[in-house]
């Protein structure tokens, strides 16, 4: 449970809030390379933490991140032409390179220098494992960007795609941290089936719906360990990440293996839009072996618009099926993905969490709105978030093992959980 005022601060994200201040410390995903897929290609809308913007990649390949409207008379940047290294308004000619300066003013007298006084809002940005990184921070303490495994990886052994969640990012996190619901929301009945040949996390999932948690506090976030029972006094251990600000990283599906040491690995990144909308981001790599064809081509379990809106979504009930739920699956709609959306975006565009009550399975839940309200409030007495600046903290795994009743789990699993590609 958290007051109404705690509430507010941890989920309200635009200019000047607590949370937005923290969040623009870091560099985010703000849109997919594919989008702005070669030089002088058309703008793009953007809008991310409540603040609309325009993409474009210029004529020298840089990447340009303003404000969507342009400073003469507000019109829109996003019908602008993408040329000779700088997006022109269509409204009176203006024209901007990638830093927000004004390069041309042809409705202005020749000798006239007044674009030199003129300037528009502009951020950093970067492109890393195909995505395109944002940084809307003070420009003074740009850090490196975040050193994820999956974004050093070649094209052919990494994945990344996004789609659009209608509800506030924070709810969003909290089910990807969330281990206990697997056994539960993302239940396949089938698997209930004692004939039915089952893989080693399936077996031991299967057998103990009530995992065991434990958190480890890590320098850029926390470990969450969910134990279950498994033979000769072993446990199975599924290990998540969870990074500062929004970032989670799955634990493999153990399928015959007794550690994921071999395995490839997934996350997501729930970045903000604004208060009431997400970009939910995935993420998967192999850091040992090249991925199929269709899993770097965007494999999805959902299918989505132009817009990155899923096709099963809330204005049609997520396409559910009462008899799939009989007989199929626990909630009778297709796709895990698909499954936590519609739970998330049920409980509305923002949670009202003064009228929850939390359990003992809801420790990492707990735990992310401590570390992110704290983080927040300690930039707002001046402390910087160390998180931001130690882009190299983030290159770690999540983990799946089978160990030992007796060893501690970050101990047993330390080698699974450190990251082997460098930047």
């Amino acid at each position: 449970m958290l007051s109404e005022r705690d509430n507010n601060l941890f989920t309200r994200v635009g200019p000047g809030t607590p949370m937005g201040e923290l969040i623009r410390r870091f560099w985010i995903p703000g849109l997919l390379e594919e989008e702005v897929p070669e030089p002088d290609s058309p703008p793009v809308r953007l809008r991310l933490l409540g603040e609309d913007l325009v993409a474009f990649r210029d004529t020298n390949d840089k990447i340009g991140i303003l404000d969507n409207y342009c400073p003469h008379r507000r019109a829109s940047l996003f019908f602008g032409r993408n040329e000779e290294c700088g997006l022109r308004c269509v409204y009176h000619g203006w024209k901007f390179d990638v830093n927000g300066d004004c390069i041309d003013m042809p409705s202005e007298p020749a000798e006239s220098n007044f674009k030199d006084k003129v300037k528009i809002k502009a951020y950093a940005a970067v492109i890393r494992g195909g995505v395109v990184w944002v940084y809307m921070g003070p420009p003074e303490i740009t850090p490196t960007p975040p050193e994820f495994e999956w974004s050093l990886l070649p094209a052919d052994q990494r994945a990344a795609s996004k789609r659009l969640e209608e509800c506030n990012w924070a709810q969003a996190v909290e089910g990807g941290i969330d281990s206990s619901h697997i056994s539960f929301l993302h239940r396949n009945l089938a698997d209930l089936k004692a004939d039915r040949p089952k893989t080693l996390h399936q077996k031991y999932a299967g057998q103990d719906r009530s995992p065991s948690f434990t958190l480890k506090d890590t320098d850029y976030g926390f470990l969450v360990g969910a134990r279950r029972s498994a033979e000769n006094a072993q446990h199975y251990w599924r290990i998540s990440q969870f990074l500062v600000p929004f970032y989670t990283m799955i634990p493999p599906v153990l399928v015959e293996d007794t550690d994921s040491r071999n395995s490839g690995y997934g996350g997501h990144a729930w970045v903000p839009i604004d208060d009431e909308n997400t970009w939910t981001w995935n993420f998967s790599c192999n850091p040992h072996r090249p991925y199929p064809a269709e899993r770097r081509e965007g494999g999805l379990e959902e299918q989505l618009d132009a817009k990155y809106r899923p096709i099963r979504n809330k204005d049609n009930d997520y396409e559910l099926s009462r008899d799939m739920q009989k007989n199929v699956n626990f909630t009778g709609i297709v796709g895990i993905n698909t499954q936590d959306r519609a739970v998330q975006e049920s409980m509305g565009n923002i949670v009202d969490r003064t009228a929850e009550h939390l359990g003992t399975t809801d420790a990492a839940v707990i735990a992310f709105r401590k570390r992110l309200i704290g983080l927040a409030m300690s930039l707002q007495e001046g402390v910087e978030p160390a998180e931001a600046a130690n882009g190299d903290w983030y290159q770690v795994r999540s983990a799946s093992a089978i160990l030992n009743h007796d060893v501690v789990f970050n101990e047993g699993a330390a080698h699974l959980l450190e990251a082997t590609t460098q930047k």
